[in-house]
């Protein structure tokens, strides 16, 4: 399923959301331009499991702790990044609205670095280095499932053809963490293939924004059934 726009509009310009996209963009433009010491750069500044542990052995703090927030800002491929970009385009101004500029980069940063956790507990010695802005963006989310469950959400979605449908926002984003969770839960068991997916970063990045959301924002979350407004 691939979300085109939900119903809820916004009543400011998302500045953080386009400054995270436009960063995003511009690491992995730089990304393009390393050629060979590409692979050393994803190396140093992913999210590798194994390797925070061994930094912390060492007493290297700083070691452990850069690569969880900048491992948010790197990517594989131009459709990893447009897919994690659309999809922050289409949840994060209203969570960024609802919350304010400063605490949604709050939210936006913690969930990350949520998500990095999460993958780390369920694959502690894994040498694979983990890059993406998805479990930050799963955070974001978890926050939008909070605030705008009865959102309707028109979706594209395969189905021998293509159709565009309207989905309630607390089924699109139900279906798809519990496809993460599902996902997760296979790949430890051997079961999948695509292991490289960090679908544990996903679930812990969607769960954190989820239960964040009610400390920085309380009393704004709500039932799938009522009306938005």
């Amino acid at each position: 399923m691939i979300p085109l726009r939900d119903n809820i509009p916004s009543s400011r310009v998302p500045i953080i959301s386009y400054a995270i996209i436009a960063l995003n963009v511009l690491v992995f433009l730089l990304e393009m331009s390393m050629g060979a010491e590409l692979e050393e750069f994803i190396r140093v500044f992913g999210f590798v499991p194994r390797d925070f542990f061994l930094h912390l052995g060492h007493g290297n703090v700083m070691g452990s702790i850069i690569p969880v927030f900048s491992s948010m800002f790197l990517h594989g491929g131009w459709f990893h990044l447009i897919g994690n970009m659309w999809i922050l385009y289409i949840f994060g101004d209203n969570v960024e609205d609802t919350l304010g500029r400063v605490k949604f980069l709050g939210l936006y940063l913690l969930t990350g670095a949520a998500a990095c956790f999460a993958q780390l507990l369920s694959s502690p010695s894994s040498p694979v280095p983990m890059v993406g802005a998805s479990g930050a963006i799963a955070g974001v989310m978890g926050a939008y499932f909070a605030l705008f469950p009865a959102a309707k959400i028109l979706t594209l979605v395969p189905v021998l053809f293509f159709v565009i449908i309207e989905v309630p926002a607390f089924v699109f984003l139900g279906i798809w963490f519990l496809l993460q969770f599902f996902s997760g839960t296979f790949s430890i068991l051997g079961a999948r293939a695509d292991v490289g997916v960090a679908f544990w970063a996903h679930v812990g990045g969607f769960a954190a924004g989820f239960l964040l959301l009610r400390l920085l924002a309380p009393g704004r979350a709500r039932s799938p059934f009522q009306i938005q407004t």
